[in-house]
């Protein structure tokens, strides 16, 4: 019971009551805080900057809830998880610092005196240091991942194909064996090319959706298509499971047959598609462009245990389209290129044609 307690509580710093696999049991404290790394490098100075701070400020201010207030505290906490190295902390001594400078000239200090006792001035040296640039640097794991997304959207490319790219660069530097700070930022290069974001429907579905329930009016639906600039909008019951989909076609229809007020009083449920054709995450590409052809239908939604995760409609395979035509005529004109120049060699000069 005790057990399931802890895994079901998730505090920054918890007490966890287990058992060994010898029948032994022991009493730990979990540090969730640590494992931030981006690398096991990282994640080991971590370590040793929370392990000798712990120790460290005992040492130097004994009872710390006597020298900070605990909203103080939790200001700091919150201002860290929101603002990283931009952050600024209420320290024991009633002043407020930029997060650098504290580190820099308070906490390393605390933490070199804290573990000086303990661990080889070396190794304090090697993973001390390391918080050290990362402070100097201004880059964290987090940083990381932020400033190469932005970097990534200015060039272009898919949010999928971005999340790949930063995917595949974290690995990649990771076995490289770079600590965080000194990472360059991924590059959209590092997706692998378009195949590899578009080969199942979850890559590059829509995911921010808008729907409605039957029973609500047309006119509120042409707002909202017109206003967030969709198609398609579907259509879920009190229990958030699909029923239907409305398109900006039905409604086309629906105002040139019965003229602009019908859609004032009647309800989605009078032009929605019942039963709409629908496909899972993982369902391949191919697989839901053959669907759509099948049945003549320009949008599917994509369902997983019986819930509405996204969309997938011919808008989406557009970045598709334009990647594989660039491709195809880029590869017409390097092969009339080279075609022109073989030509060229094998035409002889006017010199040659004189002797």
């Amino acid at each position: 019971a005790l057990q399931l307690h802890n895994g079901t509580v998730y505090r920054w710093n918890r007490p966890c009551y287990g058992v060994g696999e010898d029948g032994r049991p022991h009493l730990r404290i979990e540090c969730r805080a640590l494992p931030s790394g981006p690398t096991v490098t990282d994640e080991v100075a971590n370590a040793v900057f929370w392990i000798g701070l712990v120790l460290g400020a005992a040492a130097e201010y004994g009872d710390i809830p006597k020298h900070i207030d605990f909203d103080d505290a939790k200001a700091n906490f919150l201002a860290a998880a929101r603002h990283g190295l931009s952050a600024g902390f209420n320290w024991v001594d009633g002043q407020n610092y930029p997060a650098p400078r504290l580190i820099r000239e308070t906490l390393l200090p605390l933490a070199r005196q804290g573990l000086e006792a303990h661990v080889a001035s070396s190794e304090l040296d090697r993973y001390l240091g390391l918080i050290e640039e990362r402070v100097e640097r201004r880059q964290t794991g987090a940083v990381w991942a932020v400033r190469s997304l932005a970097a990534m959207k200015e060039r272009g490319g898919t949010r999928g194909e971005r999340l790949t790219a930063l995917t595949a660069a974290t690995a990649r530097r990771q076995a490289e064996g770079l600590p965080g700070h000194a990472w360059p930022l991924a590059d959209l290069s590092e997706a692998g090319g378009w195949e590899q974001s578009f080969t199942r429907v979850e890559q590059y579905m829509t995911t921010q959706l808008f729907t409605v329930q039957e029973d609500e009016l047309i006119e509120m639906v042409a707002f909202l298509m017109d206003r967030k600039q969709i198609r398609h909008v579907p259509v879920e019951d009190d229990e958030h499971r699909l029923v239907g989909l409305v398109s900006y076609r039905s409604i086309l229809r629906m105002v040139s047959e019965l003229g602009r007020r019908a859609t004032e009083t009647s309800p989605v449920k009078a032009i929605m598609e019942r039963d709409p054709v629908t496909v899972a995450p993982e369902t391949p590409t191919l697989e839901a462009i053959e669907l759509m052809r099948r049945h003549r239908v320009s949008c599917l939604p994509v369902c997983k245990n019986d819930r509405l995760v996204g969309l997938v409609s011919e808008r989406d395979f557009m970045p598709i389209a334009y990647q594989l035509l660039e491709e195809k005529l880029r590869a017409e004109d390097a092969e009339q290129a080279a075609d022109a120049a073989d030509e060229a060699k094998e035409t002889p000069s006017f010199a040659e044609r004189v002797e």
